[in-house]
């Protein structure tokens, strides 16, 4: 088995309630969310799993000079960033990207596959 991350992408910007404008259906998400996450367990897919602060609670840490410099903020300036992700063990990627769509259809975002290197 290969492990993946699939990592859930949003707006940088958006909060839990502009991603899920109606209270009805931010409620429903996160127990399709839980539901899917306990889906994961059950079949030994799950590694583990996190949903993040906004990007703005970052701190970027660069050890590459003589001392560690500190900034606050995200590394990438991008106009989407990281939300949430799992960390799954799969047989294959097709076996990976099937169980990325039903983490997108409960989480209602997108889901980015990637392999972990040396698996």
């Amino acid at each position: 088995m290969t492990h993946y991350l699939l990592s859930v992408w949003h707006d940088k910007d958006a909060t839990p309630e502009d991603i899920y404008p109606d209270a009805a259906e931010r409620e429903q998400a996160y127990a399709d969310t839980g539901a899917f996450n306990d889906e994961l367990r059950a079949s030994g897919n799950w590694v583990f799993a996190g949903g993040l602060h906004s990007p703005n609670t970052a701190t970027v840490v660069d050890g590459t000079g003589g001392e560690a410099v500190t900034t606050d903020g995200p590394y990438s300036e991008a106009k989407e960033q990281i939300g949430g992700f799992w960390v799954i063990d799969a047989p294959d990627l097709d076996a990976a990207l099937a169980i990325a769509a039903r983490g997108s259809k409960a989480c209602r975002g997108k889901v980015e596959v990637r392999p972990f290197q040396g698996e």
